[in-house]
């Protein structure tokens, strides 16, 4: 009992962690239709349903939520190839907006909802580099930075070296062995 038990757990895990795998590797169904994005202020629409006639392929429209028909919206003709077919807006101020293809031969190809909102602003790069400070860095308490005279500099140097012969003496008569 024990063992199918744990057959059954085992099973069952195996089942939740393929289900994801299978449902990822089964491609969506492509319809007719349209594919409507955005991209900061620009959006994009295409389509795969249109078909040329006397070289166009049809016209796209944006429509603000205040506007009802297809003539009251920004148009714009379809350009692309005969398996794809695609229109831009630029500079679409944030709102909700409806885009409305119609083929060449007059058929709607579809209709979707889109929602614009602000981008982002991008950092931009200064051209002019910015100066660096005249006399350096003014750390410490306020003084650090004092031009000394010639006497506080000598004194200063003094004391250094006398640091380091008294360091230098010290340390040559710890090396030697005690005398008696």
């Amino acid at each position: 009992m024990r063992n199918s038990s744990s057959v059954l757990r085992s099973g069952l895990t195996v089942a939740a962690a393929a289900l994801p795998l299978a449902l990822a590797a089964v491609p969506a169904a492509a319809g007719p239709g349209i594919s409507v994005s955005t991209t900061g202020s620009t959006v994009s629409v295409t389509t795969t349903s249109c078909t040329q006639i006397n070289g166009s392929w049809g016209t796209a429209s944006l429509l603000t939520s205040s506007q009802g028909s297809f003539a009251q919206g920004r148009q714009v003709t379809l350009s692309g190839t005969a398996t794809n077919q695609s229109a831009a807006w630029s500079n679409v101020t944030p709102g909700t907006y409806t885009v409305i293809v119609i083929c060449s031969d007059g058929t709607t190809a579809g209709t979707q909802s889109v929602v614009v909102s602000t981008a982002s602003p991008t950092p931009s790069r200064s051209a002019t580099p910015t100066p660096s400070p005249s006399r350096g860095v003014m750390g410490g308490f306020g003084g650090s930075s004092t031009d000394y005279g010639t006497v506080t500099l000598v004194a200063g140097g003094t004391l250094v070296g006398s640091g380091l012969i008294a360091t230098a003496w010290y340390l040559r008569r710890r090396n030697k062995p005690y005398r008696l």
